[in-house]
């Protein structure tokens, strides 16, 4: 599969020369002991050996680990993470970390709820932290706001970032929500994306393939709606306010460039393309089950896996329910797709976790010592079976991974949909320190119109009003 490089910066190799020392010709032979001292020169040279040999060290991880213990040793870092299964793989990770570097981590660990808000205010007074855990959607505010510092010298340095790291193994769409204003401020440590499950019993016994276009899809929804007693077309999110515009964001890229120019932050929730995608998107809602309106992703999950619906689109991250016989009555007759294309190309929806070194860290050096081994790729298999989420290729392609969770290919299929945003220069996640307030307006026009009180037009129109007065 072919990889795409972290960043436009080309990586720099470790490439290691060893000056020869000349050596000098020896003094006369005499009954005096010999002149062990070194000249200048060449204790200059001694120096320049040593430190070339140190360079060597970092070409391994356990040389690394030395070298960073050298300048560390006894070194604590504060690490504010949320609740999260990613922070529990690393918190079990971290005494080995410490054994090898002997840099101590001290945890906070909050909800997700109070974390935002924790870490501004520490950034506005008394910077306790050196690592932060920022939620993808923070990055454009923490990056106008300069909560954060850029990473590029850091992952651009072969010395604090070797060759064993590979940067290039981490999934492009993962790394590009963790850019602002082309530099990166944040290092993905757990991510979504979303793709289609479909009930492979209803589509064999109907002669049925899962769609490739959004029109198939929901040609397919419609198909399938009532086909049988209790079944309906398909689950989306569809609750008033954020979910209903976190679902209908999921498929609005296929359609056009987004609700913003991403270029000027210009909302343009009004354009047709915006219009076309909400009413496609009201039309697969018609094929949804009649409680539709209060689905968060929970409930759209537990109808699918009820069984009261022959497909499901939505996060990557809560799919192994599914295939689970304790939790899902259909673990055993489901399938997994990439999302359907649209007129607009390939897309699919992409949110993540970075981790980030604030400014104002105290121990900054070592902060990035830690977030590179926990986001290596020497420390990736172990990261997932720690119960980390997977943001490398290399992981999405382990077979003994896929053996565990079958999904992993099609999730894979889908990041790579995603990168197709990148290559329209488009992020996921409109990078505006005011998106979720922007969402939370669409969410409930869209909504309404959902309810028959507006057009998608209308909805559309009053969203773009609102917002524009929300940015005056």
């Amino acid at each position: 599969m072919k990889r795409k490089l972290y960043s436009t910066a080309t990586a720099l190799m470790l490439v290691l020369s060893m000056t020869a020392c000349s050596a000098g010709k020896g003094a006369p032979a005499s009954s005096a002991p010999a002149d062990t001292s070194k000249s200048g020169t060449e204790a200059q040279d001694t120096a320049a050996q040593e430190s070339t040999e140190a360079a060597a060290d970092a070409s391994t991880m356990e040389g690394w680990g030395k070298l960073m213990k050298e300048q560390y040793d006894g070194t604590r870092i504060v690490v504010s993470m949320a609740s999260h299964p990613s922070t529990e793989a690393f918190q079990t990770m971290a005494g080995e970390f410490t054994d090898l570097t002997g840099i101590q981590v001290e945890w906070d660990v909050v909800e997700q709820t109070y974390l935002k808000n924790k870490q501004l205010l520490d950034f506005q007074g008394a910077h306790s932290y050196d690592v932060f855990m920022v939620d993808s959607f923070w990055n454009a505010e923490y990056g106008a706001k300069n909560v954060v510092q850029p990473l590029d010298d850091y992952m651009n340095d072969p010395q604090k970032t070797p060759e064993w790291y590979d940067k290039a193994d981490l999934i492009p769409a993962y790394c590009d929500l963790g850019q602002y204003k082309g530099e990166t401020i944040g290092i993905p440590i757990a991510g979504e994306t979303r793709f289609l499950a479909y009930r492979t019993d209803l589509f064999e016994k109907y002669g049925k393939e899962p769609p490739k276009t959004m029109d198939e899809f929901l040609e397919l929804a419609r198909f399938f709606n009532g086909k049988e007693d209790g079944l309906y077309g398909v689950a989306l999110r569809a609750q008033r306010g954020i979910h209903f515009a976190s679902g209908w964001l999921t498929t609005m890229y296929a359609f056009c460039d987004g609700m913003m120019d991403q270029k000027t932050l210009e909302p343009k929730i009004n354009d047709p393309g915006v219009v076309e995608s909400l009413q496609w998107y009201l039309d697969m809602l018609e094929c949804a089950p009649p409680d539709v309106s209060t689905y968060t992703h929970e409930e759209a999950l537990g109808a699918f896996m009820s069984g009261k619906t022959a497909m499901w689109l939505d996060a990557t991250a809560i799919a192994s329910a599914i295939t689970d016989p304790q939790k899902s009555k259909v673990y055993d007759k489901v399938a997994f797709a990439a999302p359907p294309d649209g007129p607009a190309g390939e897309s699919a929806a992409l949110a993540d976790w970075n981790i980030s070194i604030p400014n104002g860290a105290k121990n900054p050096d070592a902060a990035w010592a830690f977030m590179m081994y926990m986001t290596s790729r020497e420390k990736s298999l172990e990261y997932v079976k720690n119960g980390g989420a997977a943001t490398r290729y290399s992981v999405y392609e382990n077979e003994e991974l896929i053996k565990e969770n079958p999904s992993y290919p099609a999730q894979l299929a889908a990041l790579e949909k995603a990168n197709g945003l990148v290559k329209r220069g488009l992020q996921w996640t409109p990078p505006h320190e005011q998106i979720n307030q922007m969402l939370d307006i669409m969410g409930s026009y869209a909504s309404r119109a959902q309810a028959g009180e507006m057009t998608a037009q209308e909805a559309c129109d009053k969203a773009q009003a609102d917002v524009l007065d929300l940015l005056k």
